[in-house]
């Protein structure tokens, strides 16, 4: 029963996040490959004779590779942070939204003539309730 709860968090969270899950997984495997294109490049770079272009590789294969892993890890850590500001955008534009109805309300009003305001005014909804209890 346990390991089937595990499993429904597990693919909920992978459903969920997968763009940025499937985004790590390219940057991890690119820092993985930079390894082994690194050694053919020195490979290369000794049959030629170029060792002068050896540093220039050392470096950028641990460019690449570091700056690879420190991406996956701010995408890991704010992959749940995204919730949270995804909902307070919401509320401010609800807020928003909320600032705008009353102008729009006034508006109608405006279109109306004096006796369809009488009548919206004085109607009211009643129920059946209400009508026994006028009885």
């Amino acid at each position: 029963m346990f390991k089937q709860v595990k499993s429904a968090f597990f693919w909920y969270y992978l459903f969920k996040f997968r763009r940025r899950v499937i985004l790590i997984v390219l940057l991890l495997i690119i820092a993985f490959f930079a390894n082994a294109i690194y050694g053919d490049v020195i490979e290369y770079l000794k049959l030629k004779d170029k060792l002068a272009y050896l540093e220039i590789a050392l470096i950028s294969k641990w460019v690449i590779i570091i700056f690879n892993i420190v991406f996956s890890v701010y995408l890991l850590l704010t992959m749940f942070k995204k919730e949270d500001n995804s909902d307070d955008k919401n509320l401010k534009k609800d807020k928003k939204t909320k600032i705008k109805e009353p102008k729009k309300e006034e508006q109608k009003e405006e279109k109306f003539t004096q006796r369809e305001k009488e009548f919206l005014y004085k109607k009211t909804l009643q129920t059946k309730a209400d009508f026994l209890v006028k009885k």
